[in-house]
């Protein structure tokens, strides 16, 4: 039986997996443009999937709970061989995940 593998071959372009989850995302949370993803939810101590829906403006837009772990879990599923420890952001347009670029707070722990 031939090796599965998720993804594109170099990792970079989107393959129909990655095309087919960014049109269900779509539909589930209309006006979203971009789905940042994280294994750090910021209220948990532990690692738990946690998204966020920002529009094309940038704006946040407001998911339940069912919706935020759903959406991090499937992104996740689909791109296993990411280092889940940093911060993606998944463009729901192009269906391509890149690393976030996260500011600092300045907030200690």
């Amino acid at each position: 039986m031939p090796e599965h593998r998720s993804g594109s071959r170099n990792g970079t372009e989107p393959d129909d997996r990655h095309r087919r989850l960014a049109d269900l995302l779509a539909d589930m949370i209309p006006g979203a443009a971009t789905l940042r993803v994280t294994l750090h939810d910021p209220t948990q101590a532990w690692p738990h999937p946690h998204a966020r829906a920002y529009n094309t403006a940038g704006k946040p837009i407001p998911l339940n709970r069912t919706q935020v772990v759903i959406i991090a879990r499937w992104i996740i599923r689909t791109y296993p061989d990411v280092p889940w420890g940093d911060v993606y952001d998944f463009d729901v347009a192009t269906a391509r995940l890149t690393r976030a670029v996260v500011a600092a707070t300045g907030r200690g722990r």
